[in-house]
């Protein structure tokens, strides 16, 4: 995995996504310029993640941008997706690694300072520094770092960071002056109008 690909990283919520289809939201967000997509499912089947995830893959696979599971191991290891991200309460990173070997991105949010010295012991392929603002995306989430304590935890990683938690227009720049390789984008571009327009302003914020 390259630090680049974390700059627009689209995770996925169906229910934000206005009943539009999660294939099309994230084909319009990668030609706005997303670089990475994690498909996040808390309600659905293992088949339909299944199924869902393998339309995503081949949606992603020739245009080059990683495709991510969110906590789901299984659903990683049947599509061969490019990885996974995994929480604090999910399966352990030694465990996850195990099953789906060296070459697979595996990234891990932290929650606090305390979780990023742990994690500098891990061989990660990045962390995502959560939540940064509290949002409504999310709300089974730790205290939120604000802009210093997101400055102070890029500075203690040691892995490429990405900040998630209430990303969009009106956060990005200064997210991004705090030294964060990217940032991780849920209702900013799934809930938008037109989530091509939306990944690209987003991006044009970020210089």
């Amino acid at each position: 995995m390259r630090s680049e690909d974390l700059r627009l990283y689209l995770v996925t919520d169906r229910p934000l996504s206005l009943g539009r289809d999660i294939d099309w939201i994230v084909e319009e967000a990668v030609k706005g310029g997303a670089t990475m997509v994690q498909l996040r499912e808390k309600d659905c089947s293992t088949r339909e993640f299944i199924e869902l995830a393998a339309k995503l893959k081949e949606t992603l696979k020739p245009l080059g941008v990683p495709l991510l599971i969110n906590d789901r191991i299984d659903v990683a290891l049947a599509v061969d997706a490019d990885g996974v991200h995994i929480g604090q309460s999910d399966m352990p990173y030694k465990t996850a690694r195990a099953l789906l070997g060296p070459d697979k991105i595996i990234g891990l949010s932290v929650e606090n300072m305390e979780d990023i010295r742990v994690a500098n012991e891990l061989d990660v392929d990045y962390v995502a520094i959560s939540p940064v603002y509290s949002t409504h995306t999310k709300t089974d989430t730790a205290a939120p770092f604000g802009l210093e304590g997101l400055r102070e935890a890029v500075k203690l990683s040691i892995h490429p960071t990405v900040a998630i938690g209430g990303m969009n227009m009106k956060t990005a720049k200064d997210v991004m002056a705090c030294g964060t390789d990217g940032i991780a984008v849920v209702s900013a571009i799934v809930s938008a109008d037109s989530p091509c327009e939306a990944a690209r302003n987003l991006l044009e914020v970020m210089k």
